[in-house]
């Protein structure tokens, strides 16, 4: 049996919608688990899987969006509201705080059903560039500090020499720090390495502020 790529949480205090949302979300293909409330849910660790919340708005312990503003700084799967007693300021606020989509009961089940997809996709990609980054992150780490002393200099466009004399070492030894950091990057060119210092924010010095450039 192929293991799910997917998983939907499902948090909803009322049994009768818990169980009928699970069932449809089941029938769909969709591998959901079911919460009778938010401190239930935080007891259990989900794997790391494109996913999605569908998350009531009334609930007993914590306000739906409450528990939402209280993930707000973490990495959390996309958030699909569902309430019996939706209103508008209450819809634009789960809306602005990031939640995917917000559902008043009763719902058609192919609406829910394109929310949940929409949102497990969003969660995908955004897993993904987690991943990539976390990866790019690792070999920026591998790198000695002498390389990561050279990185920012190749980025802003110093030639070799310049480099060298910018770090006060000879140009030989500067082309084997910037031959190991291409390679420990794995960038395939200099236009590569930009793109991914920016991605890693790393400082590139001013121009202004550099000792030992010649024309």
């Amino acid at each position: 049996m192929t293991p799910p790529d997917h998983i939907v949480y499902v948090i909803d205090d009322d049994p009768c919608v818990r169980e009928a949302v699970s069932e449809l979300l089941s029938s769909a293909g969709l591998n959901a688990v079911a919460f009778g409330s938010v401190a239930e849910y935080l007891t259990q660790s989900g794997p790391e899987l494109p996913g999605c919340l569908v998350l009531d708005v009334n609930m007993p312990d914590i306000s739906g969006l409450d528990f939402q503003k209280q993930l707000a700084a973490t990495d959390h799967v996309p958030i699909v509201f569902i309430t019996g007693h939706g209103d508008i300021p209450t819809s634009v606020r789960a809306i602005k705080a990031g939640a995917l989509d917000f559902l008043t009961k009763p719902f058609g089940d192919e609406v829910l059903l394109q929310a949940v997809d929409a949102a497990i996709e969003q969660d995908r990609k955004a897993l993904q560039k987690r991943t990539d980054l976390a990866q790019l992150r690792a070999r920026y780490a591998s790198l000695t500090p002498r390389e990561r002393e050279v990185l920012p200099l190749v980025v802003a466009g110093l030639l070799n020499k310049q480099a060298a004399a910018e770090l006060g070492i000879s140009e030989i030894t500067l082309q084997i720090h910037r031959s190991n950091v291409m390679r420990k990057m794995e960038a395939r060119s200099v236009a590569e390495l930009v793109r991914l210092a920016a991605r890693l924010d790393v400082s590139i010095p001013p121009a202004q502020g550099r000792r030992g450039m010649r024309r």
